[in-house]
């Protein structure tokens, strides 16, 4: 089996960090979210993976070969970005097998090695992955027949056949490929794989599904991001190599280089990674600091902070993601509380 991985796109509902940051290269708990993809597919079994890249593609291809994997990696230009269908149409040369095709956003606790042996168990021409939602408008969602087949797929319904959404991971045969041939563009002006799985549906393929037990994040958002950080610190495990002489209370993970001076305080779950330092500053749970840091005379908490960013006199920042590069520094005395989204390399002066 090969994998498809997307990570194309603009990310406009995470801007303005996705300005200069293709948003699956976006770090939760200090690793870009299109690696748990990657990591994922590589488990399931596949040896080739074709990446879609569009905006910042020499971004996305230089973070992926900073890295070696256990796999053959192509990467695939889109261009302008016309549908999840069209994404399989442009991959056409490289899908000559069984794939699974996942979003490069997407992160999923369990992985889909289960949910991969499945799909060839049962011999289906494709598979989707449903997982209940409190909020099932906002999703494509799968209605089920009373023998358990799927009916049909609804894209954002307003009156939701079912609470089963559908995860943005899907296996299929090469007979996909006429699918997405044979389907016209959506009211969106792209191709939707909604149309192309229901056209395998109507014509008498066998579409299965599996549902997904654990959590599931779709990253599309900034909330998403700080939710998907606290989903995987909660499993982090405490390991402390840097040089700490400060307070630890919980579970931290502490990377070499990192100096903690003994008037900090860090309480986890939280993760720091190499080369930081944090000088007279309180870390709070479901923070993770990326490489380079400086924390000095600051409190973070419920963070991300993306490598090589500073807090100087910033008080207390919480609910925040933060650049690569930024910079936030006070002069004058210190607020309750901060609160930021703000781009790579940027500036903040608190007055």
């Amino acid at each position: 089996m090969k994998g498809l991985i997307l990570s194309g796109g603009y990310g406009t509902r995470l801007r303005p960090i996705t300005y200069s940051h293709q948003k699956q290269l976006i770090p939760v708990a200090n690793k870009p979210i299109l690696f748990y993809a990657i990591e994922d597919v590589i488990e399931a079994g596949a040896k080739e993976i074709g990446i879609i890249v569009g905006p910042n593609k020499e971004q996305v291809i230089e973070t992926v070969k900073s890295t070696d994997w256990n796999a053959e990696i192509d990467f695939i230009y889109q261009g302008e970005p016309k549908g999840l269908a069209h994404t399989i149409l442009v991959a056409e040369d490289f899908l000559d097998d069984e794939f699974v095709m996942y979003l490069g956003d997407n992160i999923l606790r369990e992985g889909i090695v289960e949910h991969a042996k499945k799909f060839k168990e049962n011999n289906y021409d494709a598979s989707i992955m449903l997982t209940e939602v409190e909020n099932p408008q906002q999703f494509g969602v799968a209605d089920i027949n009373e023998d358990g087949t799927i009916k049909r797929l609804v894209e954002k319904p307003k009156v939701p056949p079912s609470n089963l959404a559908l995860v943005g991971i899907y296996f299929f045969k090469p007979v996909i490929l006429e699918a997405c041939k044979s389907i016209k563009p959506s009211w969106r002006n792209e191709f939707e794989i909604t149309d192309a799985i229901q056209w395998l549906i109507d014509n008498g393929y066998e579409v299965g599904w599996t549902k997904v037990n654990g959590w599931w994040k779709d990253t599309g958002k900034p909330e998403d991001i700080f939710e998907a950080n606290r989903l995987i610190l909660d499993d982090l495990t405490h390991e402390i190599k840097g040089e700490v002489k400060g307070e630890i209370r919980g579970r931290v993970s502490i990377d070499e280089g990192t100096k903690v001076n003994e008037n900090s305080v860090i309480k986890g779950p939280a993760l720091i990674g190499k080369n930081c330092l944090i000088k007279d500053g309180y870390i709070g749970p479901y923070t993770s600091i990326g490489n380079r840091c400086e924390i000095i005379n600051s409190e973070v908490e419920d963070s991300v902070v993306m490598d090589g960013a500073k807090r100087i006199n910033a008080g207390n920042i919480v609910d925040s993601m933060i650049g690569r590069g930024a910079v936030i520094e006070k002069n004058n005395s210190l607020p309750k509380g901060s609160k930021f989204i703000i781009g790579d390399n940027s500036w903040v002066g608190i007055g």
